[in-house]
């Protein structure tokens, strides 16, 4: 993340919004976030991608424009684990492999 936030000057302050809205908020009552579904039986924590997220840099370009943010919410243990975050322009998904071998060992 350290060359995004050389390019995008904001993006650490976003970052810090974002993870203080998911300790308000619970993952499916964030708008345009939806469970990741399709990662096989072994992968029981869910699994959520963030299209809607805010950042300061992309101000007037819509809300689904910029950054994805992939994370695990377990919500027993009242824990979020950061899987991803990426420009939609420079990968077109989450990686489903690094997940499901990262998520299966749990």
């Amino acid at each position: 993340m350290s060359r995004a936030i050389e390019k995008y000057r904001h993006l650490e302050d976003d970052f810090e919004r974002f993870k203080k809205a998911l300790e308000i908020n619970q993952p499916q009552e964030m708008r345009g976030t939806f469970r990741i579904s399709g990662l096989g039986i072994n992968v029981k924590i869910p699994i959520y991608k963030v299209k809607h997220f805010r950042s300061l840099d992309f101000k007037g370009k819509g809300s689904k424009s910029g950054f994805r943010v992939i994370y695990a919410h377990m919500n027993e243990e009242h824990k979020i684990i950061f899987i991803e975050f990426y420009h939609k322009n420079n990968t077109t998904n989450h990686d489903v492999k690094r997940i499901k071998k990262y998520f299966e060992e749990y």
